[in-house]
């Protein structure tokens, strides 16, 4: 007897490359509270001991361009502009010294979130995912790979709503660096070739509403642009 799927199975989601080729995403991790700045803009004192994590489904991520419906169940939607790493070799429990061997490339990428949901579910000590893991909420520019860029020190993050910037820092102010962040994910969660990592958003976070347009830029990679609905 032949096995047969009940139904087709959906697609892998993919994220186009710089230079060609596409991306297949396996999983999206997120980083909370990386900057400084951020966590006092939020209410939180500064922690350097560990990150957390959470994570978003992959099909939740939208290419450059999109045009993102405002979500459902909430009053108070929000931008978070971040760096984006993408992983290219496995591992688990890696070293701070060979997180670089795991990186195939960055992208700049927005983990929108619904506020009013997440502050609801923090209050109640509930878990946040349906503030941040929702449909359309991690959207992601072109992937460049590490031959391409590593100007993870020295780059410029910034965003703007309409033409008004609201979010601007360095990836030099991550509290976390790029190699930390995956040394702490991966000893909870093996890392495989398809994962994002999506670390965390500087301050100046805010709301927008349907007509609005998001561009969001770190210098040297491919900007993101979309609009909401």
């Amino acid at each position: 007897m032949t096995n047969s799927h009940v139904f087709q199975p959906p697609a892998v989601p993919t994220v186009p490359v710089v230079g060609g080729g596409t991306f297949p995403v396996r999983r999206i991790y997120c980083v909370g509270r990386n900057y400084e700045a951020h966590a006092r803009e939020m209410g939180f004192a500064v922690d350097r001991e560990e990150p957390f994590f959470f994570l978003k489904p992959a099909d939740t991520v939208e290419m450059d361009g999109a045009r993102i419906p405002y979500p459902r169940m909430t009053g108070n939607y929000h931008y978070e502009v971040e760096l984006v790493v993408a992983i290219g070799r496995a591992g688990a429990d890696i070293p701070v010294e060979d997180a670089t061997l795991h990186i195939f490339g960055y992208a700049v990428g927005l983990d929108m979130t619904r506020r009013d949901v997440q502050i609801a579910a923090r209050e109640k000590g509930r878990p946040w995912d349906m503030g941040k893991a929702f449909d359309h909420s991690a959207p992601i520019g072109e992937i460049v790979p590490v031959a391409r860029w590593n100007a993870v020190a020295e780059a410029t993050v910034t965003l703007d709503v309409n033409g008004e910037r609201r979010q601007e820092s360095r990836l030099s102010k991550l509290i976390w660096s790029v190699e930390e962040i995956i040394h702490w994910l991966s000893r909870y969660m093996d890392l495989a070739p398809g994962d994002l990592i999506y670390t965390g958003t500087p301050e100046g976070v805010g709301a927008v509403v349907s007509g609005d347009t998001l561009k969001a830029r770190i210098d040297g990679l491919p900007p993101l642009r979309v609009s909401i609905t």
